[in-house]
């Protein structure tokens, strides 16, 4: 898990290096915000539609061998690239077939990898997995970010590309020296058979793209999950849009002070994936009660009269979604039985690629009617009250037991007797 975990940190601030550095390069080539918004959805629209295809590839084949091929794949991109930007043959047709390759890889990648890392702890310990897993996340970002204009600087733009590829090759190289964990869940393509129901005999799992899609659609809680994640991320947690207009706007900061209030963001982040850890039973239940408290958050800050106020509720916030989002995670990767684990991911990767898609729109029309404060303040009392109105109303249909009174002519010690029997 420590080899994992260094592994991943190095691949995430590689990645988010590359991330920054393609910004730049697209507004280099072409000059256009418009441009650079365009290559970031190329790249996102894949697991719109092939996320559960790549869930089922990812259930079929053996775990181990998915990753680190996929890591391999994901890394000769980034050489492409590198290779293309420093011969100057790199143009916005390539660059999006690029993105849109990466996408697809994308598709393998993010569930093989998130499964792999759960086999190397116990059951019981997934959840700190994911905690750990988070906070590797959050530094591999802040790093990655803040390196990419020092390497740009010194060793230019193809560097950025060249170095996120070697942390992929890194990750691929360290996949097959990896073992699995004592009472670690069994991933599906390790599972030959499972007990078919009544009898115990042993029959093939079901590995259809169908199946995956009706399990989570039959999960109550898994639609509540996604329900809850859907309104936060559509009316919140947008914060380098939302923040950034208040920042520079009705608070009259600059860009150095958005810079503060990303900081604090991030340390937030990580202190929240901290916490996360320390998770051992995480429901649905947390996950809304954390997201509500996290958009009532969200009005104190769109209320915040100067910059101080704001950065005092900024803290709180990232903590709060970071926790909120570790344990939706862990209910996410330990709900589904082991052989649909992988189908789920793709299921919940589609339906997170349509807010990742849908929010920001919906959230920049939002502040063009009723400003910075007033998206803020709106979008987290709908999160409030929407969250609020669905525990309340699974409250009242939650049957409450009751026991009934003893009536003359009952045999007395039933339940002793019952156990004679």
């Amino acid at each position: 898990m420590r080899w994992w975990s260094v592994a991943n940190f190095l691949s995430n601030a590689g990645t988010w290096m590359q991330l920054t550095v393609q910004n730049l390069l697209v507004l280099q080539i072409t000059g256009s915000a418009a441009a650079t918004g365009l290559s970031m959805s190329v790249q996102a629209a894949p697991a719109l539609f092939m996320s559960l295809l790549g869930g089922t590839a990812v259930d079929r084949w053996p775990l181990k061998l998915t990753a680190a091929v996929s890591q391999a794949l994901l890394g000769a991109v980034a050489f492409t690239t590198a290779l293309l930007v420093a011969l100057g043959g790199l143009d916005m047709t390539s660059l999006m077939v690029l993105a849109a390759v990466t996408g697809i890889i994308a598709t393998v990648d993010g569930p093989a990898c998130a499964l792999l890392g759960n086999d190397l702890v116990p059951v019981a310990d997934v959840p700190s997995a994911i905690g750990v897993g988070s906070l590797v996340h959050n530094a591999g970002r802040l790093v990655g970010t803040a390196l990419a204009g020092v390497t740009v600087a010194f060793l230019g733009t193809a560097a950025a590309y060249a170095a996120n590829g070697l942390s992929f090759l890194f990750v691929a190289s360290v996949i097959p020296f990896l073992r699995p964990a004592p009472g670690a869940v069994r991933h599906a393509a390790q599972v030959r058979s499972v007990p078919r129901p009544g009898d115990g005999t042993p029959s093939a799992p079901d590995m259809t793209m169908r199946q995956g899609l009706l399990f989570f659609l039959r999960r109550p809680r898994l639609v509540a999950l996604a329900a809850v994640t859907g309104v936060s991320s559509v009316f919140g947690r947008n914060y380098g849009l939302t923040l950034a207009v208040l920042v520079t706007g009705p608070l009259a900061g600059g860009a150095g002070s958005f810079g503060t209030v990303s900081t604090v963001l991030a340390v937030g982040g990580i202190l929240g994936a901290v916490l996360g850890a320390r998770l051992r039973r995480p429901s649905v239940r947390l996950v809304g009660t954390l997201a509500a408290a996290g958009g009532l958050l969200q009005v104190a800050a769109g209320l915040s009269p100067s910059l101080a106020v704001l950065l005092v509720l900024v803290l709180p916030m990232a903590v709060v979604e970071s926790v909120s989002d570790t344990a939706g995670t862990s209910v996410l990767q330990t709900d589904p039985p082991a052989h649909l684990r992988g189908r789920v991911l793709g299921v919940w990767s589609s339906i997170g690629t349509v807010w990742g898609l849908g929010g920001p729109p919906a959230l920049g029309l939002l502040m063009e009617l009723a400003g910075a404060r007033g998206a803020l303040v709106t979008g987290g009392l709908i999160i409030a009250a929407t969250i609020a109105a669905g525990l309340t109303l699974r409250a009242r249909r939650t049957p409450t037991p009751t026991t009934l009174p003893t009536k003359e002519g009952d045999v007395t010690g039933r339940a002793a007797l019952g156990t004679a029997a």
